[in-house]
């Protein structure tokens, strides 16, 4: 087409009003349908001109990256675009001249937290550089794939391991707890008999055997500890890698919640944290294991307690969306660092010193019994938010959307 306006634009002083006007109708529909297929994609497009205006945006760049009204050649992209780490990337970027693949950025489209990657690339013509060519994907999905196939993968690996491992650790700290038990008996019937033959105390100060007695149980206590601490790792370990029998049964997650804060009231008061419910009246009922997962809300609640040592605010919020049950539990703490945001849920993963590594995996493992989904939104210094996706039951879709223009 370019070929033939250009053909056509040699010949216009020889053109009639008539050939003019059909040239510019069919450059106008050529016009028109190249940004029909740029409208189409599934990626955003943005065109910059050599002083880095925008000149061109396709419908999905203007969705997902936020784009104040602009004039064709009045300002420079990054006073077009809202998001202020994308808009000082663009500017870096452009005003270097660099060439940038896959960048990844946090953006928040229409109250929805997407991930997306953006490339910026010289826009070439006739070997000439005559602008830049802005590339943006939607990758959330992508990378929610990829960390729930890696956290499967870890789940079946850790499987394999503990089929050999749990039950050899298990068996020596059986036997090391039954020693450490007879330690302390003759330990008692060593202090008894030391009082009996000596009822006024020891005759030489300096050299009374009773500190020994008092300094070995303290030594004692501390083993006692350690091997207490192992074996509900073990636990743990073994309830992470075991099939679940789900007894699945029709409840209301709103009473599930209420039990479980009341349960948590006093834990909640001494750590000067505030909880406040926000249950969405006439939740949906929903089939559930209310053991399995009374113990995945009671974990992140705990995690919540742990994050905020100098107290906050615990938010538990319940609401049905679309065809699922969102079920949030926010706090106030010390956040997560991006680092580590998408590794919370691999097993042995941990930030805390005394920690297993195990109770978000086990969390997981228990949503995805399920058939559910969990995701985090933090950041460090400003709180987390856990979110549990459940999905509604076919019987409660069937009531919610009858009569709409989709129902079932």
């Amino acid at each position: 087409m370019r070929d033939f306006i250009k053909r056509a634009l040699k010949k216009l002083p020889k053109m009639t009003t008539e050939q003019i006007q059909d040239l510019l109708i069919s450059a106008a529909t050529e016009i028109d349908r190249l940004e029909t297929v740029l409208d189409s994609l599934t990626e955003g497009i943005l065109v910059c001109d050599t002083n880095h205006t925008l000149i061109l945006a396709n419908k999905y760049a203007e969705r997902f990256l936020p784009i104040i009204h602009y004039e064709q050649g009045d300002d420079p992209i990054w006073l077009v675009v809202r998001e202020e780490m994308v808009a000082d990337f663009l500017e870096t970027t452009l005003l270097n001249g660099d060439r940038v693949e896959d960048r990844e950025f946090d953006v928040e489209a229409k109250g929805i937290e997407r991930l997306l990657s953006i490339s910026v690339l010289p826009l070439v013509r006739d070997r000439h550089v005559s602008g830049s060519l802005i590339y943006i994907e939607d990758i959330t999905e992508k990378r929610g794939k990829e960390a729930r196939l890696r956290r499967m993968e870890s789940l079946a690996s850790l499987t394999t391991l503990a089929a050999g491992v749990a039950h050899e650790i298990k068996n020596p700290l059986g036997s090391l707890s039954i020693h450490i038990q007879l330690i302390q008996k003759a330990m008692i019937t060593n202090r008894e008999l030391y009082n009996y033959d000596h009822p006024n105390g020891h005759d030489s100060p300096g050299h009374d055997p009773t500190a020994y007695f008092n300094a070995l149980d303290k030594y004692i206590a501390v083993v006692n500890e350690e091997i207490d601490r192992l074996n509900r790792i073990v636990v743990d370990f073994l309830f992470a890698v075991r099939p679940m029998n789900m007894d699945f049964r029709e409840g209301n997650l709103n009473t599930l919640i209420e039990e479980l804060t009341a349960f948590v009231s006093y834990e909640l008061e001494e750590s000067h944290i505030v909880c406040a419910l926000e249950l969405m009246e006439e939740l949906p009922v929903m089939q559930f294991d209310e053991r399995f997962m009374k113990q995945a809300l009671l974990n992140l609640i705990k995690n919540a307690i742990a994050a905020m040592p100098a107290g906050g605010t615990l938010t538990i919020k319940t609401e049905a969306k679309d065809m699922d049950i969102l079920i949030s539990i926010c706090d106030t703490g010390i956040g997560i660092l991006e680092e580590n945001l998408s590794k919370i849920f691999e097993p042995y993963f941990t930030t805390k010193e005394t920690g297993s590594g195990l109770g978000l995996t086990l969390v997981y493992k228990i949503i995805r019994e399920h058939q559910g989904e969990i995701t985090v939104k933090s950041r460090e210094g400003a709180g987390s938010c856990f979110v549990i996706i459940l999905p509604i039951p076919q019987k409660e879709q069937r009531l919610i959307s009858y009569g709409g223009p989709y129902a079932i």
